[in-house]
């Protein structure tokens, strides 16, 4: 136990209050003055944090012994609660609890821990110029009398450890400040009790952690808890969450807990209490309904997997800044990912959305509860140049191995689709990740050899899991990644994959079996043309020869082809004896090749593995070829909708906002448009509009009909109602089996008072909405009538409703307010609601609201067309038109 006190060395009994650690302080200053100021600063720093342990953990009087003996310094620090044994925690930096043995840890010579029958002592020394004497271990101690082991299983050793960070720290703030403790309504015997069961139940976790993998990130624990614990763990739950409840008052100095981790605990604590009282375990990753807190996503955050992820992510801290992004969300946002690491996170949200960013981060981080985690909410993102990119974003927490919450965001594109990973800034495949550490979607084999001389029992797991990736996702550069995952698994230490795009090469892929291994960008991305004349095995692949086996593979320098020289830098930068290259082809032509490498001699490919490796690149072609033709398809589809969006006029005094949100359910394509243009005679002309469908059919359907509108109310100015009319015979004429729905209005001055009215017609859609900027709201439910392709025969009515300054005209399609289990009546009022508190917001605010309050849950399109007269010439802003 070190040095023993000498006798009469400098001793004060404190008792276990919080005022103790300041006494303990000037006690130290008093025994030590006449020891040198650096060695007096650190004791009475380390006795500060061991005296506050001892307070907070042991809740007994506290026996501080200190004395200095040429030149060195001992503490000892006892109290009388031995079975309270101390829990060390990781040194982590974000650690917001056990940063006192941390320290004791970091500054002190020499410390350790004694346990006796009814004592128990903490003790440390410092030696300024002599060699540490041996260190003592703490030593933990666990529960005393009879236990149960409880079955914790699926547990993310991240998660727990943010968890048990944040309950401790709520709990010290309890303890050391009464105040707090009764502002949350807790009193004094349950806070001790809770504090007593709280270093209970750490102890116990943190012996059975050290039974784990230091490496292990995922955790089934079998833990040792005393058998009469449950209804003092019930009480534990019930006071953090009382505690809880202060913190989202703003009554605590601690932040409340995040949804996912106020989930893990109180997962955590009904594991202990229901299998204490004889129920059954349930696993972390079986919970369900945690906002946020993704219980499939069991291993810690790395920045590694924004880097290598296949969608554009962008990781925040809890401080609102970049600490990671991917090359794929960079260049949709226009900026490289170097620049915007370190960055806030508002110079990516447009300026009229920043506030309001900033107020939902910080009521999220100060009441724990959020409008966004776990939901995908269409948005405009900012691009560098200024403009608007229209983007889903979804949010979710995860823990950093430290403790530390990071705040993951996906994001995307709501008129560009994705493309598969690696490729530069303007090829066919940008927007994707730029390459790094390799994490495969499941867990990982022992890297296997499988050769033509093994059973055939040995190939069939190959063929196997090389189907269950191709069938895992739609998404070409994910089935590439994947594929070549597997391949790595079992067949070669590294693979590529090579793509034709009209004649030229994209390398696309590159997948090391090594997960840590960082594959630099250079060797991705376009490659040199293909040449008709050389006889490189690369270029003779992909005309179509092969699969060709390499047994003795050059230098770079010993060839003249400039595909076949870059194919073979990548080869000696990464390593290989042997290699097998072979071709990837369609239904019609070869689209890329494949190409499988071996660097080592032990078991090389030879030529009597190519008949077996032909036949599974095969079957990988016709994955790959379905993936790249749905893909082709997916963006043509994506190209024509965003071709179909019109470009809106301006008029004198008039302000128009457009927005258009593909479901995040269906194909991004569809049968909703908006439409504004101007009249010969200068009147404007708005409408919205709804073909049934959700397809590429419907887009067609409604680019007929929304041109036909356009010829049709060019030709001859008419009221909106026969407008619509004649819309509905040539509709019935050319295109018999559509119906849709559509609002035709026509904005025209009244009579030279530069206040516009509003003549309007509805085939069966949704009323316009008009919201006063006094805040008042109300539909224009006149001029309604039958839809579109329903009966050509019947007049339609039409209607006229002023405008008045500074008021917003709101066009919409169903998918704002329909809601599967809720009737349209209750979704049109929420909506009529929300309208009307945004009615002083400028207009891409106002429509920017609406999409984010109700377009995360949508499941249909949805099209908005706002209006906002500005009033008499000279009054108000000028015309502003965005898209």
């Amino acid at each position: 136990m070190g040095t023993s006190a000498p006798p009469g060395a400098p001793s004060q009994r404190l008792p276990p209050e919080a005022e103790s650690a300041a006494l303990a302080r000037r006690f130290v200053r008093s025994a030590l003055r006449d020891v040198v100021p650096e060695l007096r600063d650190t004791a009475e720093l380390l006795v500060d944090e061991l005296v506050t342990n001892a307070v907070v953990h042991a809740r007994a009087e506290v026996e501080v012994r200190v004395w200095a003996a040429e030149g060195r310094v001992y503490a000892r620090i006892g109290d009388s609660r031995p079975e309270r044994g101390l829990v060390p925690h990781d040194r982590h930096p974000y650690a917001c609890t056990g940063r006192g043995l941390a320290l004791v840890e970091e500054l002190a010579t020499s410390y350790g821990v004694h346990s006796g029958e009814d004592r128990k002592t903490v003790w440390f020394e410092l030696w300024p110029d002599a060699p540490a004497p041996p260190t003592s271990a703490w030593e933990t101690v666990g529960p005393c009398g009879r236990t149960v082991t409880v079955a914790l299983d699926d547990v993310p050793y991240a998660l727990y450890w943010a968890a048990q960070q944040q309950w401790e720290g709520t709990l010290r703030e309890l303890v050391l400040a009464p105040s707090a403790a009764d502002r949350a309504g807790i009193r004094p015997k349950e806070l001790l009790a809770a504090r007593e069961t709280s270093q209970v139940l750490s102890a116990c976790m943190t012996a059975a952690v050290q039974q784990e993998a230091p490496d292990t990130t995922t955790l089934s624990l079998a833990v040792a808890f005393p058998a009469d614990a449950a209804a003092a763990a019930a009480a534990l739950g019930q006071v953090l969450d009382r505690a809880d409840m202060a913190a989202r008052r703003g009554d605590l100095l601690t932040l409340p807990a995040l949804p996912q981790i106020r989930a893990f605990r109180r997962w955590l604590l009904a594991q202990i209490v229901g299998q204490l009282s004889g129920r059954h375990p349930t696993a972390w990753t079986l919970v369900r309904g945690a906002p946020g807190a993704i219980p499939a996503k069991l291993a810690p955050w790395d920045a590694s997997e924004v880097e290598a992820a296949n969608v554009p992510t962008i990781a925040a801290d809890d401080g609102n800044r970049i600490i990671a992004v991917n090359n794929s969300a960079a260049n949709l946002l226009g900026w490289s990912a170097h620049d915007l690491v370190g960055r806030r996170l508002t110079v990516l949200i447009p300026e009229h959305l920043r506030e309001r960013h900033v107020a939902g981060f910080g009521a999220l981080l100060l009441t724990g509860e959020s409008r966004i985690l776990g939901r995908s909410i269409p948005m405009p993102a900012l691009h560098h140049d200024g403009h608007a990119v229209p983007v889903r974003l979804a949010v979710q927490t995860q823990e950093a191995i430290d403790g530390r919450s990071v705040f993951v965001a996906q994001l995307t594109t709501t008129t560009a689709g994705p493309a598969p990973p690696y490729a530069p800034p303007g090829s066919r495949y940008a927007t994707r990740a730029a390459p790094g550490p390799v994490h495969l979607p499941t867990g990982t084999k022992k890297a296997r050899r499988v050769t033509v001389d093994r059973a055939v029992s040995e190939w069939l797991p190959l063929f196997a899991d090389t189907s269950a990736a191709l069938n895992s996702t739609p998404d070409l550069g994910e089935r590439m990644r994947r594929v070549c995952h597997v391949l790595t698994q079992w067949l070669a230490d590294w693979c590529a994959v090579d793509l034709l795009d009209h004649g030229e090469v994209e390398r696309a892929c590159i997948v090391h079996r090594d997960p840590h291994l960082v594959i630099p960008g250079g060797h991705l991305g376009r490659l040199p043309p293909i040449t008709d004349t050389t006889k490189a095995p690369l270029p003779r692949v992909l005309r179509g020869a092969g699969p060709l086996l390499m047994t003795e593979i050059p230098a770079p320098g010993r060839t003249d082809n400039p595909l076949d020289a870059r194919q073979l830098e990548l080869v000696g930068e990464l390593g290989g004896s042997t290699a097998v290259i072979a071709p990837l082809r369609g239904d019609q032509e070869v689209f890329g090749a494949l190409t499988l490498v071996r660097t080592d001699d032990e078991a090389p490919f030879t030529k009597d593995d190519i008949p077996l490796v032909a036949e599974l690149v095969r079957g990988i072609a016709v994955g790959l070829d379905n993936a790249r033709q749905h893909q082709n398809t997916h963006a043509n589809a994506e190209h024509l909708q965003r071709a179909l969006l019109p470009e809106l006029p301006r008029a004198r005094h008039l302000e128009l906002v457009a927005r258009y949100v593909p479901s995040s359910t269906t194909a991004k394509i569809g049968g909703d448009w908006y439409d504004a243009f101007a009249l010969p005679g200068g009147d404007t002309v708005l409408v919205i509009g709804d073909v049934s469908g959700h397809d590429l059919q419907a887009a067609v359907a409604m680019s007929t009909l929304r041109n036909m509108l356009r010829g049709l109310a060019v030709d001859r100015p008419e009221p909106p109602g026969d407008v619509l009319h004649r819309l509905d015979l040539a509709s019935h004429t050319l295109s018999p089996r559509s119906t849709a729905t559509c609002v035709y209005a026509l904005l025209k001055d009244a009579g030279g008072t530069g206040h516009p009215n509003l003549h309007h017609s509805s085939a069966g859609h949704l009323p316009p909405l008009l919201v006063t900027p006094e805040g008042g709201a109300h539909y224009l439910e006149s001029g309604r009538g039958l839809l579109i392709g329903m009966d050509p025969d019947i007049p339609r009515p039409s209607a006229c409703d002023p405008l008045p300054p500074h008021s917003t005209l709101l066009l919409f399609t169903d998918g704002l307010v329909e809601r599967r289990g809720q009737s349209l009546g209750i979704g049109l009022e929420l909506l009529r609601e929300y309208a009307a508190t945004l009615a002083r917001d400028s207009l891409d605010v106002f429509c920017d609201e609406l999409i984010i309050k109700f377009g995360g849950d949508a499941t249909d399109d949805i099209a908005l067309l706002a209006l906002r007269p500005s009033g008499r010439p000279g009054e108000g802003p000028a015309t502003r038109v965005r898209r």
